[in-house]
């Protein structure tokens, strides 16, 4: 990677978004300012004044030239390969420069100076040397030999340098000073400047300037930098103004589209209870393949769950652990189970929750069987399953289990044992409510099982207990 990248990967890093360093290799001695990328119609800078021209002495001009000429090492290094080591290149010119600036004679004049600093600053940057660079350029926006544009330009550099360097500070007084004089304060130049005042915790000049850039390129009727909204976001979340931070997504999803923004508007949506609109966000993320962590896509399942759509929250996390993102665990297999037991698939849900019991530690999912298979009419396997649960423990509810443990031994025939089992529900029941329904399933089994018996007693043949 050349210098130049670097170092703009450096600034655009630490600012957030990719800045335009205005350093750029001098084409000649006698260039008075860095070239701007574009002409102007109206001047550059306010107050500019009309002066005589300063000038590169012929001395001065040959000493250059000869770093800058067709066989000069500046020449050569910029037109080198970017795999070519021209390290020694600018070495070579970083020592004819310091040579010629020790000659007092050779470049004397102040604006020949700012001449050689600007090339010291340039080749110091080109050798890594960022302190050596913002050194130069420091003593050219101090000097008085400097015209007034390569100034203001330099400032600009410096700025960018100060910031690359962490010297944020001394960054936004050089962008202060150049925006005193500027007539024109493009967006990239606003932008950095909010970035700035934002890093030192000056938040409320960090949204002014945000909020003229996007003024302006509204009035342009362009989109606004995405920066600017970015920056903005964190400082009206600080602020709990959440509305305008909804506000301020929904516009960032809309120009720059990316699942970062859509996951956070998700999560505006969700705390303002907005849940369908919740899920649409996270499900675009989703459905884009861009939910990579368990967190995230259980948090999808669950969504679908409190929508009332089991079925997708049961294909979610079923694609999601066959991609290995949901850990197949106890915990993970009884929501599974759950989703596919309120879409009314009780085949998938028992066979959830059967590998859920296995990695249990309580008879909580035991019972939660119990109950599927007394729906599927397995009667058998129901009485067993709430057995286990009972000899294991923990169960949330030993009130329903015993409940559903008679219930299965009534369908078997067993009406002795399903009234023990409704006795303990009603000792387990916690109010009267609960007590209620083992009661009347107690007169149930007692009344069903003297019918039983009696016709037994004629000779009659009845079925049996057959809990097995």
């Amino acid at each position: 990677m050349s210098n130049k990248l670097r170092l703009l990967a450096v600034v655009g890093a630490l600012l957030f978004l990719p800045s335009v360093a205005t350093v750029v290799s001098p084409d000649s001695v006698f260039a008075s300012s860095v070239v701007a990328a574009e002409e102007k119609k109206v001047p550059k800078y306010k107050d500019v004044k009309t002066r005589k021209r300063a000038s590169v002495g012929k001395s001065c001009a040959k000493a250059l030239d000869k770093l800058q000429g067709e066989k000069g090492p500046i020449t050569l290094a910029t037109a080198a390969d970017e795999k070519t080591d021209v390290s020694g290149l600018w070495t070579e010119a970083k020592n004819m420069l310091n040579n010629i600036e020790s000659r007092e004679k050779l470049c004397s004049s102040p604006y020949e100076l700012t001449r050689v600093w600007n090339l010291l600053a340039y080749v110091s940057y080109s050798l890594d040397d960022l302190p050596g660079a913002i050194r130069y350029y420091k003593r050219i926006v101090e000097s008085e030999g400097a015209e007034e544009e390569f100034r203001l330009d330099t400032r600009l550099t410096l700025g960018q340098f100060y910031a690359a360097t962490e010297q944020y500070g001394l960054a936004i007084r050089q962008f202060e000073l150049w925006a005193e004089k500027a007539f024109i304060i493009g967006s990239q130049q606003r932008l950095m400047m909010a970035q700035l005042y934002s890093i030192l915790e000056r938040k409320d000049e960090a949204l002014k300037m945000a909020d003229i850039g996007i003024s302006e390129a509204e009035a342009k009727g362009e989109v606004p930098k995405q920066g600017f909204w970015q920056l903005q976001v964190p400082i009206y979340y600080d602020r709990d103004n959440l509305e305008k931070v909804t506000s301020l997504l929904e516009k960032l999803v809309k120009h720059y589209p990316k699942w970062t923004y859509w996951k956070q508007l998700g999560g505006m949506y969700g705390s303002k209870e907005r849940d369908i609109d919740q899920l649409v966000a996270y499900d675009v993320v989703y459905l884009n393949g861009e939910l990579s962590s368990e967190t995230d896509v259980m948090s999808m399942a669950y969504m679908y769950l409190g929508a009332e759509v089991p079925f997708r929250a049961a294909k979610i996390i079923e694609k999601g652990m066959k991609d290995e993102i949901i850990e197949i665990s106890a915990k993970n297999l009884e929501v599974l189970g759950t989703a596919w037991y309120q879409s009314k698939d009780l085949d998938n849900a028992v066979k959830a929750l059967e590998d859920a019991s296995k990695e249990s530690d309580t008879g909580n999912l035991q019972a939660r069987l119990a109950g599927i298979y007394l729906d599927l009419g397995r009667d058998k396997e129901a009485y067993k399953a709430a057995t286990r649960a009972a000899k294991k423990g923990g169960v949330k509810r030993p009130e329903s289990n015993y409940l559903v443990m008679g219930n299965a031994l009534v369908n078997l025939h067993c009406y002795k044992d399903a009234v023990g089992a409704f006795k303990k529900s009603i000792k387990e029941a916690k109010d009267e409510k609960n007590k209620r329904y083992p009661r009347q399933w107690i007169r149930y089994a007692d009344t069903e099982g003297d019918r039983l018996q009696k016709l037994r007693d004629v000779g009659a043949t009845v079925p049996g207990c057959s809990k097995g």
